[in-house]
């Protein structure tokens, strides 16, 4: 594959991090980037480009008489960074002239095969709906642990376009990857992929969930394509016509697979007849999901030669990210968990099967996202349910719907600004003058234990797994997760001194 983009003029659509990452690797070979970003609208903004001579772009500068989006005259291609949607006004327009469109991720697979930062690395991508960073992180421990050089990148923080130029040079690059990059990277073929689940997320994105199905089946592409097995979506994607299909079950794996025999995780598909990795109680986070993730790396590496001491030296040596099944608090023998990082449905589901009895807290921006087969499934590990943010109303009405016997209870910010409390059967009420957020969900952890303490079946766990989005309330997942830590320790402590 080659890239030439000397002397191209190039409109980077998207003007944050990705954006100042397409720029420099344009400028270093050759292209005339040009920047388009909202906030452009103001003249103080895109300074650290204007000082550059880089050329910055409102969207309401590429308006035609009529109002109508176009393409800068001269562009001869945009690059955008993942969040732009298809229907974007000035993406249409790219499309009816004959624009191309590629994502960030697009543009740092053909600058790598093309040889521009030297020979092309092995690519081992990670897509689903749920558990997407955890599988790259450790992806990246197993890879580290067998002594070549793995860097993390994609959706995890890095982008894959600096990942290229970063020093000391990374051989092999574990991409985690969206369904909006996976989107915009059709070229993308990499030395291994992996579908780990499929559920409905993102539809307002996408449109459907065919089409966002088949964003996530782009990382099928290459020579191993790996799908979990267990998970219907995931089963039912079709891979590349050249490529070896490969899957991972939690149950007894078949020949050609990965899965769990006699409490180990064990190979079949990668080596001679069967290797055994490591016993599944040494997986981090533990539970379902965590063995299912362990399963999805180990065979990531396996499928580019990393042996299975090294695959068990890696699982043991990752830990979780903050934010995904992390206990930050203990009363009593109940677990407070935080899993703000489940961010939809698929997500929280899992969250819950790795606990017997939990009282959740749920609730944001879904996203289009039902929630109705989430408590269908869960119905019976739920002692009870406290619904936040803007859908809380969608939780509580599945609630009604599926589990009736589950007290429901939704805190929120009033019309006066005071957090409201209102319980099953029980009018609304004041609880306190601060409605910030931090407030719902300092009364949220409170209601939680309230039903934890009520509940004769044994809770083990107040859980944050939110099934949704938390931008309606906070500033990110991690704000809301340390929110959640905050409120939870309070609580602790404040019942210790008692």
């Amino acid at each position: 594959m080659t890239l030439s983009l000397g002397g191209t003029r190039v409109l980077v659509a998207g003007g944050r991090a990705t954006g100042a990452a397409v720029v420099d690797l344009l400028l270093e070979v050759g292209a005339i980037p040009e920047v388009m970003d909202q906030t452009f609208a103001d003249p103080a903004a895109g300074a650290a480009f204007r000082e550059r001579g880089i050329a910055l772009h409102a969207p309401a500068d590429l308006l035609d008489a009529d109002g109508i989006s176009r393409v800068p005259s001269g562009i001869e291609l945009i690059v955008v960074s993942p969040g732009f949607r298809p229907d974007t006004p000035l993406l249409v327009a790219a499309a009816a002239a004959g624009v191309p469109v590629w994502g960030d991720v697009e543009l740092a697979w053909r600058a790598d095969r093309a040889g521009l930062f030297g020979p092309p690395r092995t690519w081992l991508v990670i897509t689903g709906t749920n558990g997407k960073t955890t599988t790259t992180g450790m992806v990246e421990s197993i890879v580290n642990a067998a002594g070549r050089a793995g860097l993390a990148c994609g959706n995890i923080g890095l982008t894959v376009v600096d990942a290229l130029r970063a020093e000391p040079r990374a051989e092999v690059l574990c991409v985690e990857l969206s369904s909006f990059q996976l989107h915009w990277a059709p070229s993308v073929r990499p030395d291994a992929g992996v579908v780990l689940n499929v559920a409905a997320d993102h539809l307002d994105w996408h449109g459907s969930f065919e089409a966002y199905a088949a964003a996530k089946a782009r990382a099928l592409r290459g020579p191993i394509a790996i799908v979990g097995a267990d998970d219907v979506g995931a089963a039912a994607l079709g891979v590349g016509s050249d490529s070896r299909r490969v899957e991972f079950t939690l149950g007894e794996p078949a020949a050609g697979a990965l899965g769990v025999s006699e409490g180990m995780l064990v190979d079949l598909a990668f080596g001679d007849g069967r290797t055994v990795l490591l016993p599944q109680d040494q997986v981090r986070p533990a539970g379902p999901s965590g063995v299912a993730d362990a399963l999805a790396a180990a065979a990531l590496t396996r499928a580019v030669g990393i042996d299975a001491d090294a695959v068990a030296r890696g699982l043991r040596a990752y830990r979780p990210a903050a934010h995904r099944g992390e206990v930050v608090a203990q009363i009593d023998g109940v677990d407070f968990v935080d899993d703000s990082k489940a961010t939809n449905p698929h997500a929280a589901a899992a969250a819950i099967a790795a606990r017997d009895r939990v009282v959740l807290i749920a609730g944001g921006l879904l996203k289009g996202a039902p929630v109705d087969e989430l408590v269908e499934a869960a119905r019976t590990r739920l002692a009870g349910v406290v619904a936040i943010g803007a859908d809380r109303q969608i939780i509580l009405d599945a609630i009604a719907r599926h589990a009736p016997q589950v007290p429901a209870v939704t805190v929120f910010t009033g019309d006066d600004g005071s957090v409201m409390t209102q319980r099953t059967g029980e009018q609304a009420h004041a609880v306190d003058p601060d409605g910030s957020a931090d407030a719902v969900m300092r009364q949220s952890v409170a209601e939680a234990w309230r039903v934890a303490q009520a509940d004769a079946g044994g809770v083990d766990a107040v859980l944050l797994a939110p099934a949704a989005a938390s931008l309606d309330m906070f500033a990110g997942y991690t704000q809301r997760g340390d929110s959640f830590a905050a409120a939870s320790a309070a609580l602790a402590d404040s019942i210790a001194n008692r």
